[in-house]
């Protein structure tokens, strides 16, 4: 359980196009094996300690023909945000994918102080 300390509690979101391999022939739709694509969100404005994070898929194609594998994950939360994963892998084919996000955490007050 994560407990807020304070009142100013703040929630940011997105919804991200993570790839869209089938338009060019990426390795999303024509490789096979462990695969996987990243990329960091930054959030509007840095919470005061790291947030919770959570991840969705928002929008998926695939191909019918061969078994449907995801995972998808937050990693190297921070204050300033986040690293947005989905990892496929065996002979799954997927043409794109869309993640949507929702970062819920501490906001910084107008008095604290940031001792060194």
């Amino acid at each position: 359980m994560k407990r807020l300390r304070n009142h100013l509690i703040g929630i940011d979101q997105g919804d991200t196009v993570l790839f869209s391999d089938f338009e060019d022939g990426g390795e999303m739709w024509t490789g096979r094996g462990q695969r996987e694509r990243r990329r960091r969100i930054a959030f509007s404005e840095p919470f005061r300690t790291e947030p919770s994070v959570h991840v969705s898929i928002s929008m998926w194609d695939v191909d019918a023909e061969t078994p449907v594998r995801a995972d998808v994950a937050a990693e190297t939360i921070t204050q300033d945000g986040f690293d947005l994963v989905f990892r496929t892998w065996g002979d799954t084919r997927v043409a794109r994918v869309r993640l949507a996000w929702m970062a819920m955490g501490e906001l910084r007050q107008a008095d604290d102080w940031d001792l060194y």
